[in-house]
This record gives structure tokens, sequence and C-alpha cells, in this order.
């Protein structure tokens, strides 16, 4: 790897992205993306006795099928990269208990796919593994009932609340391939704006997101030109708009190659999700089931995937404390000469 000033760097070798896969819950399985998912529940408690138990089968089937689709086993891999949003990661851990996969547990929120996907390329490029796979998921359930109000309680959501995915996605990343490749990353660095409304992710991530991006055009000497396509990780209609106003008062218009996650899981019209889609399934399943079959069929040429995350927890939501928030930025291209980074 070759690092580039103070927050990016270059994956010099360039990991190479062998296949990939998600599984879904009803209410996704229902939306835009309906035809793109690898594997849809009939029933979002996926015949456990469990939300949280219902999550880590998520997370099997994600992996077994990237497995699948890459023609490979368990025993193939050096290592696992992943996390989720439930306390103490339990989603991933108990997931990946059997598998006997050494395994990294990560925690950056509903950056969580990003931020595998960079801590598992880093392993490759460097020379240190083979084969390495970045995983992670949420279930609408599991994190109602940590983060708000067991379900039966029936409460109110407002306006710029978000509707968690119920969702995993699966990346498994080898040294050599025919691609999509991994270019670059820029780690992004805590930011809080003040933001103290826990119902309102959107606006307390979209400051983040707006760093991390500006970061990695500034620090690659880049223009949002060159890319087809920049994707921010859950920030909702409410936290995608902040993030255009951003860029705006800088001179830069992002509309016609900027979206998010968030907009793209959901049917906002049809299915009542107030500001859209969160969670760390969000993102994953967007990447998984929509961007890299874009990228594997030459729709798009060079992706900015950014993982954004809210790094709070039930107790300092009572505490009244503010919301931090990260983004990580993950540069992906369909030609490993490509010399739009260096």
């Amino acid at each position: 790897m070759q690092l580039r000033r103070r927050q990016s760097f270059v994956f010099t070798s360039a990991p190479s992205i062998r296949s990939w896969a998600c599984a879904v819950g009803k209410k996704e399985g229902k939306g835009p993306l309906k035809n793109d998912f690898d594997l849809v529940l009939s029933d979002d408690q996926a015949g456990e006795p469990s939300w949280e138990k219902a999550e880590s089968a998520l997370q099997k089937m994600a992996l077994e099928r990237a497995l699948s689709k890459g023609g490979l086993t368990a025993d193939d891999l050096n290592l696992i990269c992943g996390g989720d949003l439930l306390n103490q990661c339990i989603g991933t851990s108990y997931a990946m208990r059997d598998m006997r996969i050494p395994f990294l547990g990560l925690y950056g929120a509903c950056s969580t796919m990003a931020e595998s996907l960079i801590v598992s390329g880093m392993a490759i490029s460097g020379g240190a593994v083979k084969k390495a796979a970045g995983i992670t998921s949420s279930h609408f359930a599991s994190a109602e009932r940590q983060y708000r109000f067991p379900l039966v309680y029936g409460g109110q959501r407002t306006p710029t609340a978000q509707w968690t995915a119920t969702a995993s996605g699966c990346v498994i990343l080898e040294q050599d391939g025919p691609g999509p490749y991994l270019r670059a990353a820029t780690v992004g660095c805590i930011t809080d704006w003040g933001i103290t409304d826990a119902n309102n992710m959107g606006a307390a991530m979209a400051p983040a997101a707006y760093q991390t991006i500006r970061t990695h055009l500034e620090e690659f000497n880049l223009t949002p030109e060159d890319y087809d396509l920049i994707v921010t990780g859950d920030l909702g209609y409410l936290g995608r708009s902040v993030v255009q106003d951003l860029f705006a008062k800088d001179g830069l218009n992002l509309d016609d190659r900027y979206d998010d996650c968030g907009t793209l899981l959901f049917d906002a019209a049809r299915q009542d999700v107030h500001a859209g889609a969160s969670g760390c399934g969000c993102s994953a399943a967007v990447l998984c089931a929509k961007l890299l079959p874009m990228m594997k069929e030459g729709k798009l040429r060079r992706l900015l995937f950014c993982g954004t995350g809210a790094l709070l927890s039930p107790l300092t939501t009572q505490q009244g404390e503010s919301v931090p928030a990260i983004c990580h930025a993950v540069s992906i291209c369909t030609n490993k000469e490509d010399t739009w980074i260096t």
C-alpha cells in the first residue's frame, strides 16, 4: 500500500473482488431491488427463536452464497472481517463461531461494510492473506429492540426516522482476479456537528460523509466527474440533501453522479420508510445487489462507495450526548490499469 497524505492510500496491488452476495428480509424483497437480491426471507425471523439469532442466520446465508458464487469453501478463506449494530457485535460473532475462519471483529456502525472492505483489502494488498471476506448485517427488529423500543410498544416514528434494513451483505476479495478492484481508500475522522436527536441519523452522519468525500477528492486531486457514481451508506433523503447542500456551498454539484443507499433500498412512496433506509445491511445489500453487478456488466467503471455510521449507543442517547459519526470511502474500479488514481 502507498500512503497518500493524511487519510488516504492506494491499494498498490489492487485486490480483486471475486464474488458477493446478499440476503434480505420480506420488506426489502418488495422494494425496487426485489429482483436483484440473492436471497429473500419469507419470514424475517428466519425460523429462529429470536431476532438476534435471525440476524446471525442472515450473515450465514450471505457468506455461504458468496462462497458458492465464487466456487469456494470456507477453508479457502484466510480471513473474515465483519461486524454489526448489536452489543458486542453478537450478530457476527455468533454467525461465525462455527466457521473456523480467522476472524477480525469490527464496529463502525453503519459504515462497517466499507470498513470491512478496507481492512480485508489491506490484508490482501499487504500480502498477509490470499483471500478474505468482508461482511455485515442489520435487522429491523433487533435494532429497534436495542436502540429504541420493542416493537410491541407500537411507538410512533418521527418524520426524520429511517427504517433499519433487515439485510446482510458479503464481499470476497482475493489477490488476483478479473475484478472489480479496490483501488484506493480514505479513512474517515470522527465528525460531530452537535446533533442530539437519535431519530435524525441522516443529519448526524451527513457532515462526516461530506468531510470524507471532500478529503478524498482533495488528497487525490480529483473532481466528482472522475467517478461514474459516488454513493453514501445510509443517509436517507434528508441526509443526502444535506450532503448536496454542503458541496453546493463549495461550488460542486453532485446531483447527477451522487446517490445514497438509504434512498435506493426502498420505495418511499409505497413502503412507509419515512426518511429512507438505514442499518449496516442497507449499504451492504445495495452494494451487492445493485452496484457491484453494474460494475461487472460495465455500466459503472469507477465507484466511490462511502459507508456512513453513527457512533452512538442507547446510553449516550439517554445521557443527552450528541451523535458522533464516521464515513469511510472505498474507490472501486473495473480496470486494474486505470491510472486516474496513482
